[in-house]
C-alpha cells in the first residue's frame, strides 16, 4: 500500500511538471530540467538513506511522521524519472497538428494537458508505472532493511529479511530455518515479476493488439 501511494505521488509530480515543461517550454522547461538533472546526478538510494537518517534522528519517536517523510522523499526522488519521460513524450505530442489546432482554438492549459497530451501518452506512462512501482518497492524494502524505513510495529518485507537474517547462523543445525530469510526475499522478487506481468497485460489490452 505504501509503495503504491508513493508511486502515485511520484507520477502526479512528474507528469504534472513534465507536461507543463513540454507545453510551456522556455525558461520553465530549462529550470525544471536542470533541477531534475541535479537530483538525478545523485545516487537515489544513497540520497534517500541520508535524508531518512536525518529524519529518524529528528523524529525518532514519531513513526507516522517518519513514514510520511519516507513517502515524500522517495516520491520526489522518483518523480525525476517520470518527469524526463513525460517531458519527452509531451515534446513529441505538442508539435503535432491536432495539438496546434487546439492551441489555435484558444483551449486552456488544462484542456491541452488532460485532453490532448495525457490520452496519447498513456501507454508509455503505464509501462513506466510498473517499473517505477518495482523500484519504489525495492527502495522502501532497502531502507527498512537498513533500519531507517518503515518502523515496527508496521510490517515490511525488508524488515523481515533483516530480522530473519540471524537464522543464517544456524544453517548447519537446521537448513530449513536458515532458509527463512530467502522466503521474504523471494516474496519481494515474486511481487516484482508479478507487477511487470500485470502491466504488460494492461498494455496489451490498452493497445488493442490481437493474438
Amino acid at each position: 500500500g505504501i509503495a503504491f501511494v508513493t508511486t502515485l505521488l511520484a507520477f502526479f509530480i512528474g507528469i504534472s511538471l513534465g507536461f507543463l515543461a513540454a507545453t510551456i517550454g522556455g525558461v520553465l522547461d530549462q529550470v525544471l530540467s536542470r533541477i531534475v538533472d541535479m537530483l538525478m546526478s545523485i545516487p537515489q538510494l544513497i540520497f534517500a538513506l541520508l535524508l531518512m537518517t536525518i529524519a529518524t534522528t529528528w523524529f525518532g519517536s514519531q513513526k507516522a511522521v517518519i513514514t510520511l517523510m519516507m513517502v515524500l522523499i522517495i516520491a520526489v526522488l522518483d518523480s525525476t524519472r517520470v518527469f524526463r519521460l513525460s517531458r519527452a513524450v509531451g515534446m513529441n505530442i505538442v508539435v503535432m497538428d491536432f495539438f496546434e489546432a487546439a492551441k489555435l482554438r484558444g483551449e486552456k492549459m488544462s484542456y491541452l494537458i488532460f485532453r490532448e497530451i495525457a490520452p496519447n501518452a498513456f501507454a508509455p506512462l503505464l509501462a513506466e508505472f510498473g517499473l517505477r512501482f518495482c523500484f519504489v518497492f525495492l527502495t522502501i524494502a532497502s531502507l527498512s532493511f537498513l533500519g531507517v524505513g518503515i518502523q515496527p510495529p508496521l510490517a515490511d518485507w525488508g524488515t523481515m529479511v533483516r530480522d530473519l537474517s540471524n537464522f543464517i547462523n544456524f544453517a548447519m543445525l537446521s537448513p530449513l530455518t536458515a532458509a527463512l530469510p530467502l522466503m521474504a526475499a523471494g516474496a519481494i522478487a515474486l511481487l516484482t515479476v508479478a507487477v511487470n506481468f500485470v502491466v504488460d497485460w494492461m498494455l496489451h489490452r490498452a493497445s488493442g493488439l490481437k493474438e
